[in-house]
Parts: structure tokens; C-alpha cells; sequence
């Protein structure tokens, strides 16, 4: 049996830990190839393996693979992002000498359009696997087993938190500098909404018995296979990835930058990738040798419970740059073993979550994998009587990530000068007979932002737990007025009467309080319906809104 394996990159960051672990199989013959007969020779002389001269991108680089008779073809090269016009030609060079075909990559576009060469990789009996590394192999490995009896996934989330001592490739400096205060397609709620590469930047603190704990580390957007793929794979709400620099004036200046990019001051930053690579590598010595890797899924399960899972991988010693081989380390281990599924795809599930902590055995690496119940604000505030309520109210109000409704309403405003001007200060829309409606809902930290658009105009409110987390309540702000709302629920409807309230944070007096008459119930099409009225004492009516919503 050929068992040739030939590594493009081989002697690269990720492909020479990768071509070092292959090396080391019996029965394996490796071929390291790159650019630099010189390099590949001193690699191979440390760590075994064969130095092969290529240039991927000569016009002769399929003849010259074909004459190697490789069994398995793993471009570990990149950057998958500039590979121009003909993206696929090693995979297409794979296919022509009947090779199986993994990359590395890490770019949503490249590995998203590997399918288009499944026909030909079906016909010539081999398998064609883009993303075999910790995005999307390992982290859809651990979302499949986390979303094990969720019937609707609210949310996806993973985050990759290197060590500052990892070895950085260029090339991965370029993939991060190239989306850094770019615009950044996210899928949350059911469509796709537009954020900033390099932007929310949260601390996250992560844990997993066996080691010590990775805390306060910065995390921010960017870009991942995942976000493509994730949304229709697993049929989720939400799909978000995160990135962070172990150190903070490392993560915090890129940020800087990246602000730069967004306002316009700088068109990208790629083209500051050796000045910013020389500068990590001087902070090299500083931080941790320690990494890690998160991912989170939330959503419903077939008991109608909500539920937090999250795998952990914490990684020492400085193991974490070989993190990204480990799906090619499985994945050749199957291939070998004739455990092969003929076609080009994405690499999505192509290995169970066990097999990869099977393959971290290997690595001075800690896995975890834990279970929380998690329970959105309008459930946690009624109750027990929650579940009493009509299913689409209970839709509408299971808020884990960020929910998209969409409807049609009817609006009248008060005709008192003071109810006007109380209208126009909190944003109230115009009265109409009909207008579109449009209403997200996002969780937040302290509770939920609500965001409802009538037409052109629209309005923000934010809820919360009451103080003390007092049952059967909550709060809504606007502006600088804060109401404390009583929830009432039951099989019929629920309402929302306003018990109190505070203006900058000072009590009303119950002569300025307004009365509001809201209610949720459900029309006879099985629509969430909403009906509310607020008006001022001695004022009369501020406004008046109902309609229906429909999930996106």
C-alpha cells in the first residue's frame, strides 16, 4: 500500500509540526516540501522525512506532484487567501494523480468552495477535505458532540486564545492583519448582521480540571470558516468566533489599529505584517506558553429545558501550535486505514469529538466538557408560571444570543403637547394604520436590549432583573427613565402593568407615573400579538401600538 504522504508547507510553523509527528509513524514515508531546498533539508535532518523542492505556484506544480505518487497531499502552505486566480489547482493536482487532498486552511471563502470540485473528486474515488484544523475540523467535532439532543441551537460560539511564546507564522499574521477593522459578516438571530474584524473585545476566563486556569484573557471578533458554515450545518440561530493575543498591549494595539482601518485613517493592514511580526516576536519572551480553546452551544432540548455546553481545551508547554495538526493527524490515520468518504467538502464532522481527544492525548493537554442550565430573562423572572404560557410567547421571549422578529403593527399618538413631546423624547414612532415592524432582541451582560423598528423609526429599550432579583419582575428603561415592570403570565397572555418608576435615577411620584395597559397573547394564526398603551395622569395617551410578530 502507497502510504506517501507529501506535506506542502512542510517545514513550515503548522506543517513542520505536522511533517514532525508523521515522520515519527512507522510505515510512513513523508515527503517535506517547500520553496528552499535548504530548509527542507535541515528540517528533515532533524526531524526525519524526505526534502522535496516545490513552488506551488509554478505552472508545472501538478506534473511535479503527480511525479511524487503522494497517497494522501496536505497543503499546509497558505496563505490560503491569496492563492488568485486558480485556488484549487493543488487540489485539482491531488485529484488528477488520485491523491487525497487535506489543507490547513483557515479562509471561510477557500474552504466554503472546495465543493465545487466534489463531482471530480467522486469520480476519481478520492476525498477532498478543506479547514482540517482547529476551524472548522475540530471546533464542528466539538459542536456536534455538544449539540447532542438540542432540537433548536440558539447560539455557536468558539474562541481560540493562543500562548504569546507560540511560534507566529507570516502568514497567519497576514490572515488576521487583512480582516482587522473590516467589515465582518456575523449570522445571529437568524440573519446576517455587520460587525468590525478585531472588535467587541470581551475577557474571557477558562478552566478545566487538571490544570490551572487561563484568566482574563481578551478576545475579540474575526473571522473563521465557521461563520459560513456553522448556520446551515447545524441549523443555528447564532455562529460567533473570537481570536485573542495573550497580551494585552499586543490585543489592545491591534485593536487601535484596526480603528484606524474602520474609520478610514488606513486601508488595511497587511501591509504592516513583517513590522508587526517583528515587533511580537521582540515580546516573545513575555506572557504564558499556555493556549486555549472554548466552545460554547446554547439552545433548547427535547425536554424543553435550555442548556449551556462547553468543551475546554487548555493547552501547556507550548503544544498549542500543534493544535491545528491534530485533525490531519486523525484524518490520516483513517485515510491509512481505508476509512475514506470520496468527495470534496469542507472539513465538517469529518472525525468524532472523542478521536480528537484521543489525538490531544498526545499533548500536554487538558479537555473538559461541562453542562449548565441556562434559563432567559423572562423565564427567570415568572417562573414556574412561564410554562404555562402559549408556546409562540415562549418562543418570543427565549432571548440566549439575539432574536429577529418581524410583523405588521398599527400606531396612534396622543394629541396633548406634553404626551407628544413625552413621545418624541423616548423615540416613539408616528401614527399609522399599518407599518412594517421589525424587533431585536440581544442578551446582554445585565439582561436584554430591545430594538424595534416601525417603519424608518425606531426605538431602544433595555430590560433586566429587578433589584434583588425580586420574582415576577423586571425593569425597562428609556433614556433615563426606569420602570419596574410586574409580569403576570398564564395560558392566555401576559401582561406587563408598570408598578413603579425612576427619572435620572430619582423615584416618580405616582402622579407622574404612566399607566400601561400591554399585553402578549397569541392571534388564531398561532402569531406572538402585542397590544400596548401608555398614557400620563392627567395627560391622556403618549401612545398606542398592536400588531403580530413572526419569528426570522
Amino acid at each position: 500500500m502507497n502510504s506517501r504522504i507529501l506535506v506542502l508547507g512542510g517545514y513550515g510553523v503548522f506543517g513542520g509540526y505536522l511533517s514532525e509527528h508523521l515522520a515519527s509513524l512507522p510505515d510512513t514515508d513523508v515527503l517535506v516540501a517547500g520553496r528552499s531546498a535548504t530548509r527542507a533539508r535541515a528540517f528533515c535532518d532533524r526531524h526525519g522525512g524526505s526534502p522535496v523542492t516545490l513552488d506551488i505556484s509554478a505552472p508545472d506544480v501538478a506534473s511535479k506532484i503527480a511525479a511524487l505518487a503522494p497517497h494522501i497531499i496536505i497543503d499546509a502552505a497558505g496563505p490560503f487567501q491569496a492563492y488568485g486566480a486558480a485556488p484549487y489547482r493543488i487540489a485539482e493536482a491531488a485529484i488528477a494523480c488520485e491523491a487525497h487532498y487535506l489543507d490547513l486552511s483557515d479562509d471561510a471563502a477557500f474552504t466554503a468552495g472546495i465543493g465545487q470540485l466534489d463531482g471530480p473528486a467522486r469520480a476519481a474515488g478520492v476525498m477532498v477535505l478543506s479547514g482540517v484544523s482547529s476551524v472548522p475540523a475540530l471546533s464542528s467535532a466539538a459542536a456536534a458532540a455538544l449539540s447532542e439532543g438540542l432540537t433548536d441551537i440558539h447560539v455557536i460560539e468558539s474562541v481560540i486564545l493562543p500562548g504569546n511564546r507560540a511560534p507566529r507564522g507570516l502568514s497567519v499574521i497576514r490572515s488576521i492583519l487583512r480582516q482587522a477593522g473590516q467589515p465582518l459578516r456575523l449570522w445571529r438571530g437568524g440573519e446576517f448582521e455587520t460587525a468590525t474584524g478585531w472588535s467587541d473585545r470581551q475577557s474571557i476566563s477558562l478552566s478545566a480540571s487538571g490544570a490551572p486556569p487561563l484568566k482574563n484573557r481578551w478576545a475579540s471578533f474575526i473571522g473563521a470558516p465557521d461563520l459560513v458554515l456553522f448556520p446551515e450545518h447545524f441549523n443555528a440561530r447564532s455562529v460567533l468566533f473570537r481570536a485573542g493575543l495573550d497580551l494585552k498591549l499586543m490585543h489592545g494595539g491591534l485593536g487601535w489599529l484596526a480603528g484606524l482601518v474602520r474609520i478610514g485613517a488606513l486601508k488595511n493592514l497587511a501591509s504592516f505584517a513583517r513590522p508587526l511580526k517583528w515587533a511580537a516576536d521582540r515580546l516573545e519572551p513575555f506572557g504564558s506558553d499556555r493556549g486555549a480553546m472554548r466552545v460554547r452551544v446554547a439552545g433548547k432540548t427535547n425536554t424543553g429545558a435550555y442548556e449551556q455546553r462547553v468543551w475546554t481545551l487548555i493547552i501547556s508547554s507550548g503544544d498549542g501550535p500543534r493544535v491545528p495538526t491534530i485533525p490531519a493527524r486523525v484524518l490520516c490515520r483513517k485515510i491509512m486505514s481505508g476509512d475514506v468518504t470520496p468527495g470534496a467538502r469542507p472539513c465538517l464532522e469529518a472525525f468524532t469529538l472523542d478521536e480528537a481527544e484521543q489525538a490531544l492525548n498526545a499533548l500536554d493537554a487538558v479537555t473538559e466538557r461541562s453542562t449548565q442550565p441556562f434559563t432567559p430573562l423572562f423565564a427567570h423572572a415568572l417562573g414556574p408560571s412561564f410554562n404555562q404560557l402559549p408556546p409562540a410567547l415562549q418562543d418570543l421571549h427565549a432571548v440566549i444570543d439575539v432574536r429577529h422578529w418581524r410583523g405588521k403593527a398599527s400606531v396612534i399618538r396622543g394629541t396633548n403637547p406634553v404626551s407628544r413631546l413625552a413621545g418624541w423624547l423616548v423615540g416613539f414612532p408616528p401614527a399609522t394604520p399599518s407599518t412594517d415592524v421589525h424587533v431585536a432582541m440581544r442578551r446582554t451582560a445585565k439582561g436584554e436590549t430591545w430594538t424595534r423598528r416601525f417603519g424608518r423609526y425606531t426605538f431602544r429599550s433595555y430590560l433586566a432583573p429587578a433589584r434583588h432579583n425580586a420574582p415576577g419582575h423586571v425593569t425597562e428603561r428609556f433614556g433615563f427613565m426606569t420602570f419596574r415592570i410586574d409580569l403576570t403570565g398564564s395560558a392566555r397572555d401576559l401582561s406587563f402593568p408598570v408598578s413603579n418608576g425612576r427619572a435620572l435615577g430619582l423615584p416618580l411620584p405616582a402622579f407622574l407615573l404612566p399607566a400601561s395597559d400591554t399585553r402578549e397573547y397569541v392571534d388564531e394564526a398561532g402569531r406572538a400579538c402585542f397590544d400596548l398603551s401608555i398614557a400620563l395622569p392627567l395627560i391622556g395617551q403618549v401612545v398606542g401600538y398592536k400588531g403580530y410578530l413572526t419569528p426570522v
